[in-house]
């Protein structure tokens, strides 16, 4: 199976409402499609992370046409993760002389899904079915997320009616206004509803503990990111230690050795690689079943188009566990277009019985966002 064609696209869909983060503010909604063919005419799809910085989709895709080609194009897709691994070992060098260690996971990662989805084609089942065989889950749950604290009360509304009893609110903007907009939102929850908050790295330590003493009676489903995904291990533990909130953290976390020790560290109640961001199927797998062995739950970080939003579904219903997929509640068209019926129905997301991801061709009416667009084949 040796792979001969690679296409990509970066998509740039104008949003009416900004996607707003305690770090900066998303204009529009980008993403970056990755196919792969074979010889014999089996391809993948993939997704390539692309929200930050703004201008990075069309780079990771010029990255992926003319820094990483070579080492793809003429090479076979043997076994699951064999891509992953090889591209990882061989793009070192390549990382550590400019040092964009992102960008090249990244690319990476998108490859290493779409290798997935044309392994599981080819052998004519469901990529979770594939992962975990005789035990993936027809469905999973999922969660409302990227809403503003102070602008989430309609969107909840809306999510509350398509049957979603969860949802997570970003914070860490003004901290007076978010306790205010977190205790009135909490006290809107009806019976069996969670309320969980995103911080998006915005505290030190010390704000993060005045946070969780303030907010520790408010019963939040977890605490996502109060401080440095990077900050020292001694802090994460001081954090988990004083705060009657659950923490969750994990896409901004790389590599399994890390990943290992966030685990050992027992800081995180809640582990959450991103499929787009770090390792793809391969990495997150491994990293979600090391989580759930150890007791700790497992929720998939997703942020994009509809590519990516299906691989996490997949890789959430093959790990198993009590984790939800994360939804996000803010318009975006490049994921929406995916699913006919909406990305959520009853609150769940059903994994399509088709092979592999179950996505076809890229739905014609994203066409009019393409930005980039190239194919690059061997010979």
């Amino acid at each position: 199976m040796m792979i001969e064609r690679i296409n990509v696209d970066v998509f740039r869909a104008p949003v009416t409402r900004p996607v707003a983060t305690s770090f900066g503010v998303m204009r529009d909604r980008p993403a970056v499609f990755v196919r792969i063919e074979d010889c014999d005419g089996a391809f993948g799809w993939g997704e390539i992370f692309a929200n930050w910085p703004s201008a990075g989709a069309e780079h990771r895709a010029r990255l992926l046409i003319e820094d990483m080609a070579d080492l793809v194009l003429g090479r076979g897709v043997g076994a699951p993760g064999e891509l992953w691994s090889d591209l990882t070992r061989q793009t070192h060098v390549r990382a550590l002389q400019c040092g964009e260690w992102g960008p090249f996971r990244q690319v990476i990662a998108g490859l290493d899904t779409a290798a997935h989805d044309l392994l599981a084609r080819r052998a004519g089942v469901p990529l979770a079915e594939m992962l975990a065989p005789g035990g993936a889950a027809e469905a999973v749950p999922v969660y409302a997320s990227g809403l503003h604290v102070s602008a989430a009360q309609d969107s909840i509304v809306v999510a509350r009616d398509a049957g979603i009893r969860a949802f997570k609110v970003k914070i860490g903007f003004d901290a007076a206004r978010d306790m205010a907009d977190l205790r009135m939102l909490c006290d809107d929850l009806r019976e069996g509803e969670r309320l969980m908050a995103d911080a998006n790295q915005a505290w030190t330590l010390r704000e993060a503990l005045r946070f969780a003493e303030a907010a520790g009676d408010l019963g939040l489903g977890w605490l996502e990111e109060p401080i440095g995904a990077d900050a020292p291990a001694d802090e994460w533990h001081a954090l988990a230690q004083a705060s009657a909130i659950p923490l969750a953290a994990g896409e901004n976390i790389v590599g399994h050795a890390d990943f290992t020790s966030a685990v050992k560290a027992r800081a995180l109640a809640v582990v959450q690689p991103d499929v787009a961001k770090w390792g793809g199927v391969s990495g997150c797998l491994s990293v979600a079943r090391e989580a759930l062995q150890a007791g700790l739950n497992y929720c998939p970080h997703f942020l994009g188009g509809g590519i990516g939003l299906a691989a996490s579904a997949h890789l959430l219903a093959a790990a198993g566990g009590q984790g939800m997929l994360e939804l996000d509640a803010n318009d975006n068209p490049l994921r929406d277009a995916f699913f006919t019926q909406g990305p959520a129905a009853r609150g769940g997301f059903a994994i399509p019985a088709k092979p592999g991801l179950g996505i076809e061709t890229l739905p014609e009416e994203i066409a009019r966002y393409r930005t980039f667009s190239q194919e690059t084949a061997k010979g």
